[in-house]
């Protein structure tokens, strides 16, 4: 059943224009994202909405960020980001909000995201999707065991961790309220 959200359909033709502009078979990307042939499909054809682990592989594989990929398929290119107008994206696998605060924009390297896991909930990425990507980690409220690179951090309310990414990360809010956090990233 093909997706009718605006975002979904404009996220799926993205990524086959990014596939088609690498030149890429569905088995190529499959092999270098490390998903199925049969999920890149559907989700080219706006059949299944993506997790965030799934976005985290391709833009892996594209070289992107999530919010650059995001960006791309959004409609506003302006500095100047009304809180209403902020593109807001829900992982439907874990529950996970991510609200692009400040949309990356061509020529600068700065972007904060506001993220939402609910209690109990887990997303777990492979690797970074640009690796070296620098990221400011700010609790804002409830708590949340963030993995980078095999080691856990169990952070509270007020906690910020500065890290680079270069493998795998785990986002872990074990509750019993949501972990809300300002994510802020850096290009290398």
């Amino acid at each position: 059943m093909r997706s009718d959200d605006p975002l979904d359909l404009r996220l799926a033709a993205r990524l086959a224009e990014l596939r088609t502009a690498h030149g890429w078979s569905l088995d190529d990307l499959a092999l270098r994202a490390d998903v199925s042939r049969s999920t890149l499909s559907r989700l080219e054809r706006a059949e299944i909405s993506p997790t965030a682990a799934l976005l985290g592989r391709l833009c892996r594989a594209y070289g992107r960020t999530m919010s650059q990929l995001l960006a791309e398929v959004e409609e506003n290119g302006s500095g100047l980001v009304r809180a209403a107008e902020q593109p807001v994206w829900t992982d439907p696998a874990s529950g996970f909000v991510r609200r692009s605060v400040s949309p990356p924009l061509a020529g600068l390297r700065g972007e904060l995201v506001e993220g939402t896991l609910p209690a109990g909930a887990s997303v777990d990425y492979d690797g970074p999707s640009v690796p070296g990507l620098e990221q400011h980690l700010w609790l804002l409220s409830g708590r949340l065991d963030l993995t980078v690179q095999e080691r856990t951090h169990h952070l509270a309310a007020g906690d910020c961790l500065r890290f680079r990414l270069w493998g795998r990360t785990a986002f872990h809010s074990p509750g019993p309220d949501p972990a809300r956090y300002v994510l802020a990233l850096v290009l290398p």
